[in-house]
């Protein structure tokens, strides 16, 4: 088959002055080359381990199908996803999953280098069985870094980095980078941790390793920054929260990404993480970054009015029981008439005067440190990147100074998802993303940054090294030159 380059995408990167970093492709696995890493890691035994936890995953999602409506109902059970790996583009479909072919399709596809992040993989840092999670992420690291070593100059791959304990994501961590030499990581977004307590109403809760973690979580993150790595998440939130119907797949696809990445997000910065680490940085991936303005905003403005300070607005104490009993009595009429010595009271049981709380739990903010508004912007903007799509016109709203607090850009970063459904044909990404330049929805400027710029000093800000050897190592170390002269500028 004659592959040409004659895209649309390659045409805009032809016209472009800076490369297009893509910072979140996608590998669709051979699973009998994984089979063979995973035997050399923990021999047949763990192999037989791991295709029983795939029948039974597949099981699971697929017992849909056996199922009458009213089963269905009575079990609430989830319609799984379906049909969700391209197909009629066979080309793009063994794309993903040939290095040699994706390779040799990156000028046609329009990037000039890509961060490649696992399909199936995503979910082996959720497997429960420790021995079994913890050699399937040996096998699969040792796999990735073997098979994409020599494209290196052009692609990378991530190592997954299981979470379960701070322990067992920092041994994982240094044997990716030290052993294997890899420079990019994805953390589990989360940990589905059993609630122990009998009468639990849950069955799970999710450890996000920032706020209320079973374990602290700060040895792994000052490995991150040892090491040089910058923690990326790609987790799911498809099957908890509103998103579990038994009928439609697309409801519960839409906006799982962007729930799983706020929950990420939120609890690092509200457990003081950024504050802690100044020089860590995150990407929370394919959610987009809808969420993201909005959660900053949040943050403000939820600050604005629950500080240590403002709060005090809502102390029970600052009540004046003998003005607010005088102004139901003139005020209340018949509805008070016999019943003023409640006053306040609001229902459900609750009387005016509430819980007092322990003073030193009264600041929410504390873990942060924040003492103005301005601080709740310098420690979420500098240190978080979110992955967006091509096609999602939100993305212009990351740029949008006018709109953001404290005229605040956040941090988009490219993720062309090439090899899943939501990308039926590799070669129109770049082409797609560059349409918001076209309509005037964001400016030449800002594109470099969505995919340039941020991509770059995600990675290299923490590792300078990152991108040294390979085909856009001199535009970055330009960039970083620049990026230097900047801040040196502001300081």
């Amino acid at each position: 088959m004659e592959i040409t380059q004659a895209s649309k995408s390659a045409a805009v990167r032809a016209r472009l002055n800076h490369p297009v970093i893509d910072a979140d492709g996608h590998i669709l696995e051979f699973e009998p080359d994984f089979l063979d890493y995973l035997s050399q890691v923990g021999g047949t035994k763990v192999v037989q381990q791991y295709t029983a936890w795939c029948d039974r995953t597949a099981k699971k999602g697929y017992s849909w199908y056996e199922m009458s409506w009213q089963e269905r109902r009575d079990r609430r059970a989830k319609r799984p996803s379906w049909w969700a790996l391209p197909a009629k583009n066979t080309l793009d479909r063994a794309t993903a999953t040939l290095p040699k072919l994706l390779y040799e399709r990156l000028d046609e596809i329009g990037l000039d280098f890509t961060i490649l992040y696992p399909t199936v993989a995503l979910f082996m840092v959720h497997i429960e069985d420790k021995e079994l999670r913890r050699a399937c992420c040996r096998a699969y690291n040792t796999l990735l870094a073997d098979v994409f070593r020599e494209y290196a100059d052009r692609m990378t791959p991530v190592a997954i980095i299981p979470m379960h304990t701070p322990e067992e994501a920092i041994e994982e961590l240094e044997y990716a980078v030290k052993a294997l030499s890899m420079k990019a990581i994805l953390i589990a977004g989360y940990v589905m941790r059993p609630i122990r307590a009998e009468a639990a109403t849950e069955t799970f809760w999710l450890d996000t390793y920032g706020l209320d973690s079973e374990y602290n979580y700060d040895p792994f993150w000052a490995k991150c920054v040892e090491l040089g790595v910058a923690p990326t998440a790609h987790d799911v939130g498809r099957d908890w929260g509103s998103r579990q119907s038994i009928s439609n797949f697309m409801y519960n696809h839409i906006g799982h990404f962007a729930a799983a990445d706020e929950a990420l997000c939120k609890s690092l910065f509200m457990g003081g993480i950024t504050r802690r680490f100044p020089t860590l940085k995150f990407a929370l991936l394919e959610g987009g970054v809808a969420w993201a303005c909005s959660l900053y905003a949040d943050l403000i403005g939820h600050w604005e009015k629950r500080n240590p300070k403002a709060v005090q607005n809502y102390n029970p104490a600052n009540l004046d029981r003998n003005l607010l009993v005088d102004l139901f009595a003139r005020y209340g009429g018949k509805m008070v008439e016999g019943k003023l010595d409640q006053a306040g009271r609001w229902g459900f049981g609750l009387d005016w005067q509430d819980h007092p709380d322990n003073a030193a739990m009264l600041d929410e903010w504390a873990p942060c440190q924040i003492e103005r508004a301005e601080d709740i912007r310098d420690l979420f903007v500098p240190n978080f990147y979110f992955g967006c799509e091509a096609d999602d016109p939100i993305n212009a709203w990351a740029f949008n100074s006018r709109v953001n607090p404290f005229g605040a850009r956040l941090k988009i970063i490219l993720g062309s998802d090439i090899g899943h459904w939501d990308v039926p044909d590799m070669t129109e990404v770049i082409e797609e993303a560059y349409e918001l330049v076209e309509k005037g929805l964001i400016t030449e400027e800002n594109f470099r940054d969505f995919v340039f710029t941020n991509p770059v000093t995600l990675h290299a800000s923490m590792n300078p090294n990152f991108f040294k050897g390979t085909a856009v190592e001199k535009e970055v170390e330009k960039l970083l030159a620049e990026e230097v002269s900047k801040s040196e500028k502001v300081s």
